[in-house]
């Protein structure tokens, strides 16, 4: 499945309008936020449809997956949004996410797990809000908002900066950074690790991560980020996204015009069965683009071009926009 799919889930009394973009979105929240009410009035409208006052609009078909037959329900189901509400325990097995990776739905979670094995970006964690748009005609309107957001609202300049990894994105930061003796660049060596890593920051620490895969880290390093103010965080898509919103790159095939409008909305381009992650798809397009060109890109090695003056500072620009001084 590809695209944006609005769904609008009512019946007299309450009112569901969300849309849905990616192959994984996460739901969560205290008790009493509605979010059991929206997997249950989705499972009454698909079982009961004759006989319901719930109404489902959407481009695509809803399901409810539960229960121990769960397995078996997901691979009947095709090219349609997947709910799965919290208490059915088999949504953090490995096997469930090997499962769904070969489906081509889309899934919404409803959980206050995180999970580990499933790749969901930091913008896909959602609560539900009730904002009272229907008071008049006494029905309760529900939409999502995002649980994490940015808030680097002054200007920072980081001392140290933690990567996740140490693949071309810690290579260009150390680089293009690093330096200064007085400036360290250090890497995670994966994304479990990075809140034990900075767990122990005492000078201001700008944390980069891949943010389309980073959400079952974002609770725990999100409380620890807004306890200690001398940690920064910086979750773009990936660093591919980065160099790709930089502007450098220009090719017969693609040109910058056209890599911007896949960038402005990925999700009419992102295959949800091929690309398990957002990060695949930024990493597989960069290679594509850059392959015949000076610019070819290697995940596991950095080009040393990229830290041509000119390049890197074009790269370092999209972390400035977000305030912070490098």
């Amino acid at each position: 499945m590809i695209g944006s799919h609005r769904v609008v889930i009512q019946n007299k009394r309450v009112r569901y309008d969300f849309v849905i973009k990616r192959n994984l979105t996460i739901i969560k929240g205290d008790s009493a936020t509605g979010k059991t009410t929206l997997v249950d009035m989705i499972a009454e409208a698909v079982d009961n449809p004759s006989d319901t006052s719930i109404e489902i609009t959407c481009d695509k078909k809803c399901y409810v997956v539960r229960g121990a037959t769960w397995e078996g329900q997901i691979r009947t189901i095709q090219d349609s949004i997947v709910f799965i509400d919290e208490g059915n325990e088999f949504v953090s097995l490995a096997e469930f996410a090997s499962v769904i990776q070969e489906s081509d739905n889309y899934y919404v979670l409803v959980t206050r797990q995180d999970l580990p094995d499933l790749p969901y970006s930091v913008d896909e964690i959602y609560g539900i809000r009730t904002s009272g748009k229907y008071g008049d005609l006494k029905r309760t309107y529900n939409e999502f908002y995002r649980i994490y957001t940015q808030f680097n609202s002054k200007k920072i300049k980081p001392h140290k900066i933690i990567t996740e990894d140490s693949n071309s994105g810690f290579q260009f930061f150390s680089g293009a950074i690093a330096q200064d003796s007085d400036f360290r660049c250090i890497s995670a060596n994966g994304k479990s690790n990075v809140f034990s890593v900075a767990e122990k920051a005492e000078a201001p620490t700008l944390i980069i991560a891949d943010g389309a895969a980073f959400g079952p880290e974002m609770d725990k390093i999100y409380k620890l980020a807004r306890q200690n103010t001398n940690l920064i965080l910086f979750l773009p898509e990936s660093f591919e996204w980065m160099i790709l919103n930089a502007g450098v790159i220009s090719s017969d095939v693609y040109s910058e015009k056209n890599i911007a409008t896949i960038l402005d909305k990925p999700e009419e381009y992102i295959e949800s069965r091929k690309y398990f992650s957002w990060e695949r798809f930024f990493t597989e397009l960069l290679v594509q683009v850059t392959q015949k060109t000076y610019l070819r890109y290697n995940k596991k090695k950095l080009n040393p071009v990229y830290l041509n003056d000119k390049i890197r500072d074009r790269i370092l620009a999209i972390l400035r926009d977000g305030n912070i001084d490098i």
